[in-house]
């Protein structure tokens, strides 16, 4: 790519394609799509409408150094500062986790949940990062609210800036803190509808297997979680209990090999009348789902 030669948006897709090809660089063509259309201010669907436009030589100076640090799997992302979730935009930082396409199974399942019950729906968002699924839920369901709790201050910026982004002040409120931690009772809703929860599931021997592109940049504390990867899962499921409505609803991502030993931890509360594992896309197991009885059992005496 030099300053001399005319370069078009259909030239500069293709090159920049095989260059982060060669690099071994994930879906270069649609990274190669993200860089460009970040770079101009287009649409990716625009790029393809505006083939033969000439991109001009400070545009390409910017786009030189995007690629380059892409080459070297820093994510794009991080490069353009955003992130498509549940065809919503997003600022992303290093500061918070990455929003995965299969996390929007947890939104689906959510939103549908939501929607087979009366009245105002109160729901909590633990480890929320970027608050990706907490605005994405009070996006597609108008009528809940949503407390949001993250241990990260700076993780917790990035939410605040995404949910003003989406106009939704008055309706997601953000707590500095560790899990339900943040949560006094009496300033907020007593017990929820629903618990819906990202957590750090790898574990430490995976996280050292991790591709350098997550490993190296994404945050460690909103990955890893122990020597099986449960640390944070086992702490959810343990005072979930104590927030739930009756007929309220656990939902949490997990890892694939994570199934049996949540199904096992979740059932040994007794206080949940259905466990389900759900598969993503992938055919891989990506949700737990636990239903809370309908009726609260009493302490024993």
């Amino acid at each position: 790519m030099t300053a001399n030669d005319t370069w078009t948006i259909q030239r500069l897709l293709n090159w920049v394609t095989e260059y982060l090809k060669n690099k071994a660089v994930d879906s270069p063509r649609l990274s190669a799509e993200l860089l460009l259309s970040h770079v101009l201010g287009l649409k990716r669907i625009e790029l393809y409408t505006q083939f033969n436009k000439v991109v001009e030589q400070d545009k390409l100076s910017e786009l030189r150094g995007l690629v380059k640090r892409a080459g070297e799997h820093k994510p794009i992302a991080y490069l353009t500062g955003k992130r498509e979730f549940y065809s919503l935009d997003f600022e992303i930082t290093r500061d918070c986790l990455i929003p995965r396409p299969e996390t929007e199974l947890l939104v689906e399942r959510a939103i549908e949940f939501l929607r087979t019950r009366d009245g105002n729906q109160y729901v909590c968002d633990l480890c929320t990062g970027s608050c990706c699924v907490a605005v994405a839920i009070a996006r597609n369901f108008a009528n809940c609210r949503i407390v949001a709790t993250d241990i990260s201050d700076a993780a917790l910026e990035v939410a605040e800036r995404n949910v003003t982004r989406h106009g939704l002040g008055g309706r997601i409120e953000l707590l500095r803190g560790d899990l339900f931690e943040p949560i006094i009772p009496g300033l907020g809703p007593a017990k929820f509808d629903l618990i819906a929860c990202n957590p750090p599931y790898v574990s430490e021997p995976e996280f050292e297997k991790l591709a350098g592109n997550v490993r190296d940049f994404e945050p460690k504390l909103a990955l890893a979680a122990g020597a099986d990867g449960l640390d944070v899962i086992k702490r959810v499921i343990a005072e979930a209990t104590q927030f739930l409505k009756p007929a309220g609803a656990l939902m949490l991502e997990i890892g694939n090999n994570q199934g049996p030993a949540v199904c096992a931890l979740l059932e040994n509360t007794e206080r949940f009348a259905t466990v389900n594992i759900e598969k993503d896309y992938n055919k891989l197991n990506r949700l737990a789902i636990a239903i809370m009885q309908q009726v609260e059992i009493q302490s024993r005496s």
